[in-house]
């Protein structure tokens, strides 16, 4: 059964803006946090953003905070990655990723997702 699928990259100009969705299966999206990764070739996979199963609580990495939001939607299984004032460094692959807690550590990540391309032209 696939856990994560991701949708939502694209070519998008500097400053635009990008929404990102994940829709999870049933069981990963109730028992895991759900975040996001990003990764550009030859670096490692970044954590950039997650959602807390637990609490609610929300986390991003510094060079995305006050541009990217994270949200949930609970009747569909799916978290949205808003991301805005987009620069030409967040061009990545996006992944989308079940943990059993908010890590951001790529090891620790149970599921991944596909990964979807984001392009930020200057």
């Amino acid at each position: 059964e696939v856990q994560l699928v991701e949708s939502g990259g694209g070519l998008v100009q500097a400053g635009g803006s990008l929404r990102l969705s994940c829709v999870a299966s049933r069981f990963t999206y109730d028992h895991y946090a759900i975040g996001w990764f990003r990764q550009v070739p030859g670096k490692e996979r970044e954590g950039i953003s997650c959602l807390s199963r637990s609490d609610g609580s929300t986390y991003f990495l510094d060079s995305v905070k006050g541009r990217f939001t994270i949200s949930r939607d609970d009747y569909k299984n799916t978290v949205y990655l808003q991301m805005n004032a987009l620069k030409p460094e967040d061009t990545a692959v996006y992944y989308c990723a079940a943990e059993q807690i908010c890590s951001g550590t790529y090891y620790r990540v149970i599921y991944w997702g596909q990964g979807t391309q984001v392009t930020v032209s200057s």
